[in-house]
């Protein structure tokens, strides 16, 4: 055995007293061995892990988890740890979570925000079925590794040096790297690109026109930027008034990643007495994200709500690492990050030089008039930072028994960056932004705002900033917070009704359109009066049309199977706006259209408005509208905030260079079609489709901003290839749940499958389900897990 393999063999002895140590072992947990946890699967492979406490759970949950993702959860730890340049080279690229960078940028960042003490300081505030759960999973994981031994691991990853044993450090950093995804993560970028300027540099920055300064934003945005790095989701929650049995009915539809550890895994826990909960988790968690119990049903969707605010620093003309705040001069913190001389084999040293204020990082985002000049820098400030508190949210809500408790169990603000919707047995339906904000006021944003050119930001891009040379423009610190400078749970927006709530990524505006919204809500949390995205503006028209009887289907409720219906439809709302007005045009407009013109026209006309597999022409569509949505003034009738559900709507053809700019945009879309290899008139799931083992599966769905409710994205692809579209991205795991009397009624699928090994038969096995537009009974019940049950149990002592 080499050296390397003895290292890879992993010291558990070691590893225990390191666990002690940093999780807090109480003295009175049973000795190694003693206790035992189950592992059964059911049809997909759904894990169905028990055990007798949280500490076994995890550790089983780490565990079969590994066997269907080891190599992704191995890459994922060597991310987490900063070498991704020594084992996997400085120049090729990795996801840090919402997108590619190069491994040494990666690197870096990690090296410079990671800290493991903080981190270990800010664990040791967890309760103590947190920290059982953490030991557990550390230790289910590396079991994992030590019973299939480096040789037995797949192909990605076997034999590979860079797959060691998880500690306890590690997966603090897993938890850190997820809850600053929606705030500093989204923005490591923008830190790599903070540098001084030059020694004797005088002028300011360059003057930016606002239209840019929103473009760059929004393409380093977490959640508002629909062409790359979108987090997103459908989540509907009916109550008994609008059920046809009373219930409770609950729609999880989130749109995640199909690579990388945001991907969702299916599993059940179960404690004897004291537990049982079913649903999905991401990797590296120990508990189930989004999912049901006997009595209540929960999803989760993208909160608007800002995670972060920017400082704007007044710097000395003299030192432009010296900042002034109430008129006192503050020297930034200069802290310089190099990588190992392995990971630049040889080559010239790694490294960079970070800056810090009291306000957080300095960051750079010059395309956005955000640069760090001589006159002045910009901070951030991350309220998820060393936010701890998720996984003991999601335990108690695991163990809830109606919409009230859960509420409750997101009282101690753990829920980082999103909106809950819910629905319980008796008939309640909740929507709940009780995420981290920062607890800045409307008032505070006008009297902070460090420049008029700040308040543009804040009003076209949602981006906050803030005067950092007054002390008074810090976050307002609230006694009854979780966290100091997050906004209390008694001042965020929640709707608990009979009737019923959604959200498709928009604000909590319009939960439900009858419903008044909160008032006094800080802007940070989400606009009002604003324009709604397509998706959301389809999911409150399927939910109107269906308990209004317009909607085609029989009766005026929304029972389960119309509701898994309904989220099939795939009606492509942006075709449904637009599309009598252009065919109008086409057939006014004649011979005056040139030959391609004429044909776009042509198979629009007869295409069938929906992103179904076969439906033909939906693809040109999606080219042709990805050019003329944002053309100006191309919609005909505006946004109107007083029927924000119906507006905006219709082409404007009516205004000549509209016209002339939407007939060049169908023309173009007809080229890019062709160039790419596909008859304008293919069906959609030609291109869009996947082959798994050899059998190539047609897709439905739709791309962001064609209003899709299905969506489906390839991120980082702006038009059509020779290669079809490569779908990365969009419906992953989804949950259809409502209640009788023996508890919940759940249908769901998982698009990817379990395993991300491309070689595991579980890898896209659920795909065929999805594209037929099927759904999985998923087995709560003992009944139905014996009846689903795929080989032995796995039984495991811990």
């Amino acid at each position: 055995m080499t050296s390397n393999t003895s290292r890879s063999r992993f010291s558990l002895t070691a590893l225990s007293l390191g666990l002690v140590a940093l999780l807090g072992a109480c003295a009175s947990t049973p000795p190694p061995g003693s206790r035992s946890v189950s592992i059964e699967r059911t049809t997909f492979g759904i894990a169905h892990i028990t055990a007798p406490d949280y500490e076994g759970l995890a550790y089983g949950t780490a565990y079969a988890h590994a066997q269907d993702n080891v190599c992704q959860t191995a890459e994922h730890l060597l991310t987490l740890r900063g070498d991704r340049a020594q084992f996997l080279g400085t120049q090729n690229t990795g996801d840090l979570g919402l997108g590619r960078m190069p491994n040494a940028q990666i690197d870096l960042f990690v090296r410079y925000h990671m800290d493991d003490a903080a981190l270990a300081r800010a664990a040791a505030t967890t309760n103590d079925e947190v920290k059982a759960a953490l030991r557990g999973y550390v230790a289910g994981y590396n079991r994992y590794l030590q019973d299939a031994g480096p040789n037995g691991l797949p192909e990605a990853c076997r034999g590979k040096p860079w797959v060691r044993p998880m500690t306890a450090a590690d997966l603090a950093r897993a938890t850190e790297q997820s809850m600053i995804q929606g705030g500093l993560g989204a923005l490591a970028g923008a830190v790599l690109a903070a540098v001084p300027p030059a020694p004797g540099t005088k002028t300011g920055a360059a003057p930016v026109a606002l239209e840019q300064a929103v473009a760059e934003i929004g393409r380093h945005s977490f959640n508002a930027n629909p062409e790359g790095g979108e987090l997103g989701s459908n989540g509907w929650a009916f109550g008994r008034n609008a059920t046809p049995d009373g219930k409770g009915l609950l729609l999880g539809n989130p749109h995640f990643p199909w690579n990388g550890t945001n991907r969702f895994w299916q599993m059940h826990l179960t404690i004897p007495g004291q537990l049982d909960v079913m649903g999905a988790t991401g990797g590296l968690s120990p508990v189930v994200s989004i999912g049901f119990n006997k009595d209540v049903a929960w999803t989760h969707t993208v909160s608007t709500g800002k995670r972060f605010t920017l400082y704007e620093l007044k710097l000395d003309p003299n030192d432009p690492t010296v900042y002034w705040v109430d008129g006192q001069p503050k020297k930034m913190v200069a802290r310089t990050v190099a990588l190992p001389a392995a990971a630049t084999a040889g080559g010239a040293p790694v490294q960079h030089t970070f800056y810090a204020t009291d306000w957080g990082p300095v960051v750079s985002l010059p395309r956005a008039g955000l640069g760090w000049s001589a006159q002045k820098a910009y901070a951030i400030r991350d309220a998820n930072t060393l936010n701890v508190r998720s996984a003991e949210s999601w335990m108690k809500m695991g163990r809830a028994r109606n919409v009230a408790e859960l509420r409750a169990a997101m009282g101690n603000q753990g829920i980082p960056w999103i909106n809950t919707l819910a629905a319980d047995r008796e008939g309640n339906a909740m929507y709940a932004d009780l995420s981290v904000v920062p607890d800045v006021s409307a008032e505070m944003l006008k009297t902070c705002a460090p420049s008029p050119a700040a308040a543009a930001l804040l009003n076209a891009a949602g981006l906050p900033v803030l005067d950092g040379s007054r002390s008074a423009c810090a976050w307002h610190r609230d006694p009854s917070t979780a966290a100091p400078g997050i906004i209390a749970p008694a001042r965020m927006p929640v709707v608990v009704t009979p009737d019923w709530v959604q959200n498709s990524n928009d604000s909590f505006w319009l939960s439900n359109p009858r419903v008044p919204p909160m008032a006094g809500v800080s802007p940070l949390v989400g606009p009002v009066g604003v324009p709604q995205r397509l998706r959301t503006r389809s999911g409150i028209m399927e939910i109107e049309g269906r308990l209004a009887g317009t909607d085609g289907l029989p009766g005026n409720r929304m029972g389960a199977a119309e509701l898994r219906s309904v989220i099939f439809r795939d009606r492509n709302l942006a075709g449904m706006l637009v599309m009598d007005d252009l065919k109008a045009a086409c057939t006014a407009t004649g011979a005056a259209l040139s030959a391609d013109q004429a044909l776009g026209c042509r198979v629009l006309s007869a295409w069938d408005r929906t992103s179904n597999a076969e439906s033909k022409g939906a693809a040109l569509f999606r080219e042709f509208w990805r050019k003329a949505k944002d053309l100006p003034k191309v919609w005909r009738v505006p946004f109107d905030p007083a029927q924000p559900v119906t507006t905006p709507t219709g082409l404007d053809m009516a205004t000549p260079a509209t016209r002339e700019a939407v007939f060049k945009a169908l023309g173009d879309a007809v080229g890019t079609v062709r160039t790419a290899g596909f008859a304008p008139d293919v069906a959609l799931g030609v291109p869009q489709s996947r082959t798994v083992r050899g059998q190539k599966i047609a897709l439905p769905g739709g791309d962001e901003f064609e209003g899709v409710l299905n969506k489906l994205e390839s991120q980082g692809q702006p038009v059509i290839d020779p290669k079809g579209y490569a779908i990365n991205y969009g419906s992953s795991y989804m949950q259809v749940v409502t209640f009788d009397a023996r508890g919940p009624v759940a249908q769901g699928l998982l698009t990817y499958g379990q395993s991300s090994d491309p070689a595991s038969p579980r890898a896209y096995d659920q795909l065929p389900l999805f594209a037929a537009k099927q759904w999985h009974p998923l087995p709560f019940h003992p009944a139905d897990v014996q009846a689903q049950r795929e080989g032995k149990p796995l039984q495991l002592a811990y």
